[in-house]
């Protein structure tokens, strides 16, 4: 069993902590205790005292490091998510927003991480302080993949100036439907649906040609 009781109490703040530096084993055993819990016993079986059983640790061990199950579960949610990328699929912004969709759907169909969401985010709906730091630990962080695909179209010249694609409105429209689809209407990530809506953000996202003026007659 890890132990890193070296004294500190369990809810001193972070900055405050002093002492040895912490272990990442240590923090692997945790996170995936607790995802194998979420996926489990769901949202309601997920405790401190089982993750710290299961991930064998000490109780003064983890919560050292995460305070609440709250902590805990929005850090293993960020986790998952920091795992996402935009791999360069091809020619174009369709081929890296078909591959990213994909991507984010088969997150979303995990247990775990269905699970941890939807749990964090029943609980903010009373709770503005949770709800500040899901879009700032675990919202505002994926942001990245849009300014990715921004910068490759510029590059590829699918775009002509940085202001052409609005960050926040596109990861709005692609999260917001994925995780509407996944888990709101729990249907599945089908090629099909994939390709229409691809095709769908793509052609708001790109400039469309301009229509020729007919001659008047």
């Amino acid at each position: 069993m890890y132990d890193e009781s070296a004294g500190d109490h369990p809810h001193d703040p972070p900055m405050q902590r002093k002492g040895r530096p912490r272990s990442t084993t240590a923090d692997d055993a945790i996170l995936d205790a607790a995802r194998s819990l979420l996926a489990d016993g769901g949202w309601a079986g997920l405790t401190m005292g089982d993750v710290a059983a299961r991930a064998g640790v000490a109780k003064t061990t983890l919560y050292r490091r995460w305070h609440s199950k709250h902590d805990l579960a929005i850090a293993a949610v960020a986790e998952m998510l920091g795992t996402l990328e935009l791999p360069d699929q091809g020619p174009d912004l369709r081929a890296d927003v078909e591959d990213v969709v994909r991507r984010f759907a088969a997150l979303l169909g995990r247990p775990d991480m269905r699970t941890a969401l939807m749990g964090l985010v029943a609980d903010s709906t009373s709770d503005p302080a949770l709800r500040r730091r899901i879009r700032e630990e675990v919202v505002d962080p994926q942001k990245r993949l849009v300014l990715e695909g921004r910068a490759r179209a510029e590059t590829r010249g699918e775009i002509t100036a940085p202001g052409d694609i609005d960050v926040d409105l596109v990861f709005d429209i692609i999260a917001g439907t994925v995780v509407q689809h996944i888990l709101v209407s729990a249907e599945p990530a089908s090629d099909a649906w994939v390709q229409r809506f691809t095709t769908f953000v793509v052609t708001g996202m790109l400039p469309q040609p301009t229509p020729p003026t007919r001659a008047a007659t």
